[in-house]
């Protein structure tokens, strides 16, 4: 099998960083073997880039013994290359380890003594490996006889949750480790962004030196900066403009109240949590006016009467209360792609976003850090 995608893909020449060498020793056997060397390299996905080599001695039927010394550009993923099938490994300076492995199927029959990170990384990419197979059956079956797609899915569904126990298995025991690599193509990164990130704050943290570590980081932040630019209440953007009519009929804007903190509060009277959650945010709007903290509820109501009820019923003596009497239908609540209510939006004086959906005691340690008490 060769070197896991992930490490593919991104890997680079060590051109693109620079260098800093590091000195390695690896010596071992193989079994079962054609190979008459061995080699320490990288791999490009279509192509290796040698760097050390040495000859394997024979040493007894089928038994080949080797020692690879010497100099490489920069601590890095490698792999330890038998003609055409490879091991990989985690290289940093001073790397002093043995291989032993079977050249007939080198993953699956490897025992790596010296480095536990390479050992782990091994490991892991046997098991995607298999997780792979089984899913691309899976779907071939499915492919060829539909009516069985139930089935199917029903046991494929389990080898999944095997699989993603595994995954976390990994990543729980080896906190900050270069072995984490394989997993980060496994994340769905629009539906759980924040297990991929973390995985990358971990590689960054425990192998940041490593120039295939630097280009995933490089990867990342790009996604990252792509992800906020189409999230358009990430931290630091400009709030969106609306305006609407109070209950006496005047129009009041978003705008109008730029200078203070602003809790953009989407509610209705009929809205249980909603109406659960006022006594909340009528304590740290007393605590913050003085301050400069004020509340804009923007209501779905589509009754002006217990609208205007409501806002009585619960003591909101703040003035800012709009609605177009649109219920789900309001324009404001489309702007704001509101799917759900209580849905808050807090920005700062200059009208940029700080945090979404902060109630009780989230949105008091929110105001706290910033008002300081």
């Amino acid at each position: 099998m060769k070197i896991f995608s992930t490490i593919t893909l991104v890997l680079l020449t060590t051109l693109l960083f620079g260098q800093n060498p590091i000195n390695v020793k690896i010596s071992g056997q193989i079994f079962n073997t054609t190979a008459d060397s061995v080699h320490i390299s990288q791999y490009f996905g279509s192509h290796y880039v040698d760097y050390l080599r040495a000859p394997l001695k024979k040493n007894g039927e089928n038994n080949f013994e080797f020692t690879l010394s010497g100099a490489l550009p920069n601590p890095d993923y490698y792999v330890i290359r038998f003609g055409m099938t490879h091991l990989n490994i985690v290289l940093r300076n001073n790397s002093d380890m043995k291989i032993y492995c079977d050249g007939k199927n080198i993953n699956a029959f490897s025992n790596i003594v010296g480095s536990d990170e390479s050992k782990k990384l091994n490991e892991f990419i046997v098991i995607l490996s298999n997780w792979n197979m089984k899913k691309d059956s899976a779907q071939a079956i499915v492919k060829q006889h539909p009516e069985q797609a139930e089935a199917v899915n029903q046991s494929i569904s389990k080898e999944y949750y095997n699989f993603q126990n595994a995954r976390q298995q990994l990543i729980a025991n080896n906190p900050n480790s270069p072995a984490l690599i394989p997993t980060l193509s496994t994340f769905d990164i629009e539906k759980d962004f924040a297990s991929y990130e973390t995985v990358v704050n971990q590689l960054v943290t425990g192998f940041g030196e490593s120039p295939t570590i630097k280009e995933v980081y490089k990867n990342y932040t790009q996604l990252k900066a792509k992800k906020e630019a189409a999230n358009m209440f990430a931290p630091g953007k400009k709030a969106t403009e609306f305006k609407g009519l109070r209950p006496d009929g005047k129009e009041l804007k978003l705008s109008d109240l730029k200078g203070k903190v602003v809790l953009i509060d989407f509610w209705a009277s009929w809205c249980g949590p909603c109406r659960r959650e006022n006594p909340n945010v009528i304590k740290e709007y007393a605590l913050y006016e003085k301050d400069g903290f004020t509340v804009m509820s923007v209501s779905l109501d589509t009754d002006k009467a217990k609208w205007m009820e409501a806002i009585k019923a619960d003591n909101l003596s703040w003035t800012n209360h709009i609605s177009d009497l649109k219920g789900w239908q309001s324009d404001i609540a489309k702007a704001y792609q509101v799917q759900g209510i209580p849905f808050t939006v807090l920005i700062d004086k200059e009208g940029n976003i700080i945090k979404t959906n902060l109630r009780g005691e989230a949105l008091h340690e929110e105001l706290k850090r910033i008002f300081g008490h």
